[in-house]
């Protein structure tokens, strides 16, 4: 897909990284897309911002949207983030970190930006396996979104457009989806996964996504370099 345009929606994150790593090995213009949409802080977001110059994307921009007007999650309410001694003591049931629509808000607009670019692309870090429950992260979501992206949008309608959403990371766990970002080159140093960071950003280490990272990064036999500060 050489010179094609891709928007790869871009949290900052351990997977988003990789995806947009994965994008760049096929080949994609890429056109980095991340939220300030009233989350607990703003660490990922420069994150977000160092990965996107690690890769060298065409564009990147950062939309502001504000879902604390809706609140309904612990990243965007007066809500306590969970914590957990161990990563075993998460289950499959949809923890209070969710967000309630998140991504299909973000794909709604990464649609209209692939419609203005051209573009047929999408890519996705969501994930069904190593993940907190969350319900739009599944295969059948994915799906039905581009169901509907195709009655969505002008180009759609007038057959111009084929929306594709990449969801390349969906079927691995986190060690395999390290394995593979570590193979493209991405410097993990420069992540950020933690939902509630300390005032100097750094990570809790208890949180969900601190667990399900730092269990990826056991499997996969490495330290990780977020805790270590190396990449």
């Amino acid at each position: 897909m050489a010179n094609e345009p891709a928007v790869v929606l871009l949290s900052g994150g351990l997977d988003s990284a990789t995806v947009l790593a994965i994008a760049k090995h096929e080949g994609y213009r890429l056109h980095a897309l991340s939220f300030r949409y009233g989350q607990r802080h703003g660490v990922e977001l420069a994150a977000a911002r160092r990965v996107a110059e690690q890769f060298g994307v065409e564009r990147h921009v950062v939309a502001d949207i504000d879902l604390r007007l809706f609140g309904g999650s612990a990243l965007t309410a007066d809500i306590a983030v969970p914590r957990h001694g161990h990563v075993d003591e998460l289950d499959d049931s949809i923890p209070v970190t969710y967000v309630p629509a998140r991504n299909t808000i973000f794909l709604s607009f990464a649609l209209a930006w692939a419609e203005s670019l051209g573009g047929n692309d999408v890519f996705i870090g969501v994930n069904a396996l190593d993940y907190s429950g969350y319900p739009d992260c599944r295969p059948e979501y994915i799906a039905a979104f581009e169901r509907m992206a195709a009655l969505a949008t002008k180009a759609g309608v007038e057959g111009t457009q084929r929306l594709r959403i990449h969801t390349p990371l969906i079927e691995l766990t986190k060690a395999q989806i390290i394995e593979r970002g570590l193979a493209l080159g991405v410097d993990y140093s420069l992540t950020h996964s933690c939902y509630d960071p300390d005032s100097e950003g750094r990570p809790c280490g208890s949180c969900d996504s601190c667990l399900l990272r730092g269990r990826g990064f056991a499997e996969a036999g490495l330290p990780d370099p977020a805790l270590t500060g190396r990449a």
